[in-house]
């Protein structure tokens, strides 16, 4: 699809204009058009987003061999064909083809299919209802919403401003993701779902050393301390060195291809040949034009429930995916794209999730699965919390999968209304338990009722039978 320069002052209209086309902007455009209008979406990078080629997909095709050849040492009869480390090279060239070498020709026939009109390169608001593209030719395209403009930009990397990070050409999603080779020794600064993720992937590839550090008091602090507390006993079992409390101070590069030396506030200091940094994320909106329609250039954008700006007069405003601050996972912001889509066209829709129903999956080893709220989080909502817990290991289907299985399971219960509010799974291979989990918690399903949702035997979903029990059911 080639684009020209145009006339700058004249418009091309449509009903609904999106910037950004990874998997919120995708969604969103596809449902408007499904319901009838005519979209165009604005892209300056590759169809699919971040997600498709520098996250999601990539670093779990990463992570997916050790993940393979750690459940086949688990079983006696299997351990002993496992003769063999991970072949690197045969990793990145699956990765490689995950991403389509980096080529996003073949997610357009799926845009032409649904009358979406895809306007290459970097567009911003100029005004109510009007965005401007620098085309990649060099033009700029003027294009007018009827109805909406949806800002779909997502987030970018941070980088704090430790001394000397910015001059050590460090690492972040985009580098890790897609390295060409394996560095001997690797440093992580995030104990995230990024920095965790990538750790253990890397050490599995076979990263000679491997060390994570997180500033906070232990990994993944925004799940349940035992999570993180799991992940980091397997990350130490598996040689992964893990430093939490306390964080860098100065960064240097010895040379321009030498190792790097990170020193922490309490004086130690670690020696990697790269070095990862997986902090945190922030919205991609310091250059859209948010200023031209008096929002703060750099900040997310606050919306509704029916995903709205809040701060801009007459509704035609939507922001969706991470862009917004709500919840930022890819299938949160399809989702609340869906909503989105649908209120545009007069359908009544609202964001019922990105509050309190949010499924998320740290993909190590064990993993850790949780949707809704944490314990402490209930109890500063709700007067009468009760947690429960069993062993994901400690049912026949964990039995069946290997030895040495290890995890918790966990529910969170308003004993008032005698529902889950939050459930948390860690494990290998619990990642499928968790819609379960999602829907009790979106239907607000009573224990009574659960009770009634039979496990298949011999599954590890059993757990949730053992959880009822626990409670006393």
């Amino acid at each position: 699809m080639t684009e020209h320069a145009h006339d700058p002052t004249s418009e091309d209209t449509y009903d609904v204009l999106v910037l950004g086309a990874g998997p919120s902007g995708e969604n969103a455009a596809g449902r408007a058009a499904d319901n009838g209008l005519t979209v165009a979406i604005v892209e300056p990078e590759l169809i699919g987003g971040e997600c498709s080629y520098w996250g999601c997909i990539p670093s779990k095709t990463l992570i997916r061999p050790g993940d393979v050849l750690a459940a086949a040492r688990r079983v006696p009869g299997a351990a002993e064909a496992v003769t063999r480390s991970v072949d690197v090279a045969a990793a990145f060239a699956q990765r490689d083809y995950m991403v389509s070498s980096y080529d996003d020709s073949g997610q357009v026939p799926w845009l032409d299919g649904k009358g979406i009109e895809l306007v290459r390169g970097r567009g911003r608001l100029a005004g109510q209802r009007v965005v401007e593209v620098d085309l990649k030719d060099g033009g700029v395209r003027r294009l007018a919403a009827r109805r909406a403009v949806v800002v779909a930009t997502g987030t970018v990397p941070f980088f704090p401003p430790i001394d000397g990070l910015a001059d050590v050409a460090a690492w972040d999603n985009r580098s890790v993701t897609g390295a060409k080779e394996l560095p001997p020794r690797l440093l992580v600064l995030g104990g995230g779902a990024i920095g965790c993720e990538m750790a253990q992937g890397f050490r599995r590839l076979g990263c000679d050393e491997m060390t994570i550090v997180e500033g906070g008091p232990r990994l993944l602090g925004r799940e349940e301390p035992f999570a993180g507390e799991e992940v980091q006993a397997a990350f130490e079992a598996e040689g992964i060195r893990v430093v939490t409390g306390v964080a860098a101070t100065q960064v240097r590069r010895e040379a321009a291809d030498g190792p790097v030396t990170a020193t922490l506030a309490d004086g130690s200091s670690f020696k990697a040949d790269e070095i990862l940094v997986a902090v945190g994320r922030r919205p991609h909106t310091a250059d859209i034009g948010l200023e031209t329609v008096g929002l703060e250039p750099g900040r997310y954008v606050d919306v509704d429930d029916e995903l709205r700006s809040t701060g801009v007069e007459g509704g035609w405003l939507y922001a969706v995916g991470d862009v917004n601050g709500r919840a930022l996972l890819t299938h949160m912001g399809k989702y609340q794209a869906r909503i989105a889509g649908d209120v545009i066209a007069g359908k009544p829709a609202r964001d019922m999730a990105s509050r309190d129903v949010v499924p998320r999956v740290t993909f190590t080893d064990p993993q850790v699965c949780a949707v809704g709220l944490t314990e402490a989080q209930a109890r500063e909502r709700f007067t009468n919390v009760r947690a429960v817990s069993y062993g994901t290991g400690d049912v026949a289907g964990a039995y069946v999968l290997g030895n040495d299985i290890k995890g918790t399971s966990m529910l969170v219960v308003d004993n008032d209304r005698r529902i889950v509010v939050g459930a948390t799974f860690t494990g290998p291979d619990v990642a499928e338990l968790l819609h379960s989990a999602t829907v009790a918690v979106a239907g607000a399903v009573t224990l009574d009722t659960l009770w009634h949702a039979v496990p298949s035997f011999p599954t590890v979903s059993e757990v949730w039978l053992r959880l009822l029990e626990a409670y006393g059911l």
